[in-house]
């Protein structure tokens, strides 16, 4: 029995040695893709090589925040948002809708703010890859209760427009499914 119990601690040992040097080859093998990615890190060792990489990358974000202050740039999420704003004794409602870009979208978007008969002030759009963004800003009120009346309508006018775009895709999805569960469906039948 003591020999079962030193052969089961030598298997655990090579087992943990094993496992130790895929990690330890993991580990070298992404070292070794960022050295090529940097010049003159050849000879570098690996603490140096971290240290470099970390200055890049805060350098990249830097750059990138630089880049986008001040310029209007989609999220990744889908979202609307809809909020007040007073200006002394006049109130606006600035609302945001960003999304995957959809020609139809935009159509949808430009009815209901037509339907809303609201004072449009600003509109602006912007689109980065499939995503977008558009902002408008809606002025002329002089109430704030008025001005609350307004944002919930236009959040819910908002959100049936993405709504609509999102069951449209579902609806081609299906579409999709069916028509290769279909085809499956005849092969399988000319077979037999």
């Amino acid at each position: 029995m003591a020999e079962t119990t030193t052969e089961k601690s030598l298997i655990a040992l090579r087992n943990h040695s094993e496992a130790e040097q895929r990690r330890r080859d993991r580990i070298n093998g992404h070292l070794a893709t960022l050295r090529t990615l940097f010049p003159s890190t050849k000879k570098m060792d690996k603490a140096e090589l971290l240290s470099q990489v970390i200055t890049k990358v805060k350098e990249l974000k830097h750059g990138a925040d630089e880049a986008a202050n001040g310029k209007l740039l989609p999220s990744d999420a889908d979202e609307i948002l809809v909020e007040p704003h007073q200006d002394g004794a006049s109130f606006s409602i600035r609302a945001s809708l960003c999304c995957d870009f959809k020609h139809e979208l935009l159509r949808d978007v430009r009815e209901v703010m037509k339907s809303l008969h609201l004072k449009m002030e600003r509109a602006e759009i912007a689109t980065h890859g499939n995503r977008m963004v558009i902002i408008f800003v809606i002025s002329g009120f002089n109430d704030a209760d008025i001005v609350k009346l307004h944002v919930d309508y236009v959040r819910k006018n908002l959100q049936s427009v993405l709504d609509k775009v999102h069951a449209s895709e579902e609806l081609m999805s299906k579409r999709m499914d069916t028509r290769k569960r279909r085809r499956i469906g005849e092969m399988w039948l000319q077979e037999s």
